[in-house]
């Protein structure tokens, strides 16, 4: 008998506890100085155009380049191989790491 009041004490739900209400969330603001749009150098034009872009759209569209010619190294992938375009833009440089590419690619920029 004791088993049985045991068991039906563990089988009886547990009240969830109230969980405090969060202070309502305002949408996420992009950084402005992401989405200033910067003057894009003589190197990048053949690569990125030359219209005025965000830094955001200047490396999205450096990536849209390089996946479009092939260019990232097949072994390891973080290098980028330079095709006659982006060997000005990274400074005479063959390959580079993907990491080193946005400071490169900040040079051309103002």
């Amino acid at each position: 008998m004791a088993k049985a009041k045991k068991a039906a004490k563990k089988a009886a739900p547990k009240k969830a506890a109230a969980k405090p209400k969060a202070a309502k969330k305002s949408a996420r603001k992009p950084n402005a100085a992401f989405m200033k749009e910067m003057t894009i150098g003589t190197a990048l034009v053949p690569v990125v155009g030359s219209k005025p872009l965000p830094r955001t759209q200047v490396v999205k569209k450096m990536w849209d380049y390089i996946k479009k010619n092939g260019l990232q190294d097949k072994k390891n992938r973080r290098m980028i191989n330079a095709d006659g375009n982006l060997k000005s833009v990274f400074g005479g440089k063959s390959q580079v790491s993907m990491f080193d590419m946005a400071k490169l690619i900040n040079k051309h920029l103002s």
